[in-house]
């Protein structure tokens, strides 16, 4: 027997029948929307009830039992037996009850609850959240409109059922879903059953909405710096800004602040850090570190950027940094620029200088300063030619090195012709000018001096393409001759000042191009003809690139002799062959190789052969080799690769066999539970010539909820190309960025 009656309907009737009993026959009548006081933003709407019995015992009480079904739009209540109020909108239901509204479902045996305010209480309550997919049952929940919800002595996880290996018990949770935020006071964390955390007030995201909160403590050790923990408080100052403020407590030197602060808006952003040590113990100083790093859109083409660097010391990063990236910077770039972009012409206004940071066992020397460099570009095309410009003024200033301003003007004016659309033809021709004027520290009495060069190119080349099934694959084949004719007459520039040039590796880009130098101090002398040909493998449906092999070889008319130290000594005027193979060769496996040949004197000069293997997300292995002749000579093997259903492993062995040293070395265990994860990862590596650093990192990370440790997710990202984090992440912490 099922009936549906409308509560004010079973109002009216009760005033002529004290007693109402339906059997045998449904009654479905709409709740006059008079009587509705929905919550603010809500649309008015009906309610529906539904059960095998109902009864108006008085003028304003209704009493619904069996299979009881309380219905509004968003809102679902059942329960065995429900009584109502009309006049206070007030509900008692018990029995089995479950409430449906808004993202969260509760069951419990006793709930009271307004059904005009959605204020109301339920016992013993069970309830589950979909934002983040999470359970908890407590002795109370209160709720206080549709949104929010506070709970006493809870227990709170997002294990499946069944699985309780963490859970967070507090004496109060706050759940607010308008800001997607858990509040929880007197809180514990239990780990399988034994307490790991304990927090008088914490809060946590229900979905990737940014909150503010302290993040998981940070647990550490290296050898340079002791045992550490960091505690990061992260604050959500506003949709476009956030902070970071991370005390880190080392054992033997001290107290530290990291101070981060980001911010992006529609013209501008950037990012702040503001690191410090105050009274290091190992070297009785202050340590600190400083940067900003900001861009500016000013309008109508103009933007603006600056991205200054400073640290108190020269062991600054490798006494505190964790990170291989870190501890290897040398020059910390601090410059200011203002640029404008038109419609066909650029300009760039910079003034840059540096912090250069010595290992006494291999000393660098200091760049340049560049105060100031003012660089403008054009290009436009005129009666099918196009017409091109580059200029640079810079003052370059150095404390012991020659000082001096140069000019560089570089007109040139080229002529595309494309007589099929698988062959092109491009003459071009520029000359280069360069003025020098001299001021300090002018020891070998260098006279100021200019140097004009005309530069001639002849680019010209074929595609030709072909059809080929391979299997069930359609592809395209291309085979792409190239020839490019170079001709810069030599000057001797052997007085002309080095600012910034150096010489440039021999690859396939740089075989291309006018110079063979970095840089325009030195603009090598050229005759010659460069000659390469291409085949790569093309997807015919969507043209992506599955495969390309390249061979190149440079041959000179007359031997260059413009060199940075002395006259190269070339006996024979073919260059080095080059040979590449790159390419996704399987959908699992990928090769990146580059062979150097000298036919001159029969040997190799350089190899890089790179392979991957990923058949799946966590699974991958890296395989490397590097050689360039009498310089370096390594060996690069890293993976993640599943051992078992829940353990994979984590490593990495970079050896410089030229050195007979271990440049980095990595070693790590994972573990993946349906709601957890654990990390042990040990990390070695070169922080300078004679020095090495050592860290161990172990990670427990509660999914949705905290991570707990020191973490080696960015050592394992930098260490590993390909690595995948297993689990899902479920919190958003300060380094995933504003959005």
């Amino acid at each position: 027997m099922h009936l549906r009656l409308n509560l004010v309907a079973l109002s009216l009737l009760c005033i002529f029948t004290p007693l109402v009993y339906a059997e045998g026959e449904v009654l479905r009548l709409k709740l006059d929307r008079t009587f509705m006081n929905l919550p603010k933003g809500d649309e008015e709407t009906p309610a529906f009830i539904s059960a095998q019995r109902v009864e108006g015992q008085t003028e304003n009480q209704v009493v619904a039992s069996g299979k009881v079904e309380v219905r509004k739009r968003g809102q679902a209540i059942f329960a065995d037996r429900v009584v109502y109020q009309q006049i206070s909108k007030e509900l008692v239901a018990d029995g089995a009850v479950r409430v449906e509204q808004n993202g969260i479902k509760m069951q419990g045996p006793y709930v009271k609850l307004n059904l005009d305010t959605n204020i109301g209480d339920m016992t013993k309550p069970v309830f589950h959240l979909a934002a983040n997919n999470s359970r908890g049952s407590a002795d109370i929940l209160h709720m206080e409109g549709r949104q929010k919800y506070t709970v006493q002595n809870v227990a709170y996880t997002i294990c499946p059922i069944g699985n309780d290996d963490w859970m967070l018990k507090a004496s109060q949770l706050e759940i607010d879903n308008d800001r997607q935020i858990g509040v929880a006071r007197n809180a514990r964390v239990e780990f399988l059953g034994v307490p790991i955390l304990y927090m008088p007030w914490m809060d946590f995201s229900l979905s990737d909405k940014r909150q503010s909160g302290f993040l998981g403590p940070v647990f550490g050790s290296t050898a340079r710096s002791g045992s550490e923990v960091t505690l990061p408080y992260y604050w959500n100052i506003a949709p476009n800004r956030d902070a970071t403020i991370a005390p880190r407590a080392m054992a033997k030197r001290g107290l530290m602040i990291n101070n981060e602060f980001r911010y992006i808006d529609k013209n501008y952003a950037g990012e702040a850090h503001l690191d410090i040590l105050p009274n290091d113990a190992l070297t009785d100083s202050t340590r600190l570190r400083t940067s900003l790093k900001h861009t500016q859109n000013l309008g109508y083409g103009l933007s603006a950027s600056t991205n200054f660097n400073y640290v108190s010391d020269h062991t600054y990063f490798r006494d505190l940094s964790n990170a291989v990236s870190s501890t290897s910077l040398t020059n910390l770039v601090r410059e200011g620029v203002v640029s404008y972009g038109g419609s066909w012409w650029n300009a760039a206004a910079r003034m840059q200088s540096y912090q250069t940071l010595q290992d006494p066992a291999a000393p660098v020397l200091e760049p340049y300063r560049r105060l100031p460099q003012i660089t403008v570009g054009a290009l436009r095309p005129l009666a099918g030619a196009n017409v091109a410009f580059t200029g640079e003024f810079v003052n370059f200033s150095h404390p012991t090195a020659v000082n001096g301003r140069r000019l560089v003007m570089y007109p040139s004016i080229s002529y595309p012709l494309i007589t099929t659309p698988s062959f092109y033809v491009t003459p071009k021709f520029g000359v280069h000018h360069t003025y020098y004027a001299l001021g300090d520290n002018n020891l070998a009495a260098l006279p100021d001096a200019t140097r004009t060069l005309p530069i001639v190119s002849l680019d010209s080349g074929m595609v030709l393409e072909r059809d080929w099934n391979v299997g069930k694959r359609n592809y395209v084949q291309t085979l792409e001759p190239r020839a490019y004719f170079l001709y810069i007459p030599y000057r001797n520039q052997n007085l002309l000042p080095n600012f910034d040039t150096a010489q440039a590796d021999f690859n396939f880009a740089q075989m291309f191009t006018e110079n063979r130098f970095f840089g325009s101090d030195r603009i090598g002398d050229a005759k010659h003809v460069t000659l390469s040909l291409t085949s790569r493998l093309l997807e015919a449906n969507s043209g992506a690139e599955r495969l390309r092999v390249a061979v190149g070889q440079r041959f000179s008319f007359k031997t260059p002799l413009v060199s940075l130290v002395t006259p190269e000594q070339v006996t024979n005027n073919k260059s080095d062959i080059l040979f590449a193979v790159l390419g996704q060769i399987t959908p699992k496996l990928s090769l990146n190789s580059a062979f150097q040949y000298n036919p001159n004197q029969g040997r190799e000069e350089k190899l890089n052969v790179g392979a991957r293997y990923q058949p799946e997300s966590g699974k991958v292995l890296n395989l490397g080799y590097r050689f360039t002749r009498d310089s370096l000579r390594q060996v690069d093997i890293s993976t993640q690769w599943p051992l078992s259903r829940h353990w994979s492993m984590m490593a990495r062995w970079n050896y410089s066999l030229q050195d007979n040293r271990i440049l980095e070395l990595l070693s790590g265990l994972e573990y993946n539970e349906s709601c957890w994860a654990l990390r042990l990862v040990a990390q070695r590596f070169a922080t300078a010539t004679n020095e090495l650093s050592t860290g161990i990192f172990v990670q427990l990370e509660l999914n949705g909820m905290v991570r707990i440790g020191s973490d080696p997710l960015n050592a394992l990202r930098q260490s590993i190309a390909g690595f995948t984090k297993l689990n899902q992440p479920a919190v958003v912490s300060s380094e995933q960025g504003l959005r």
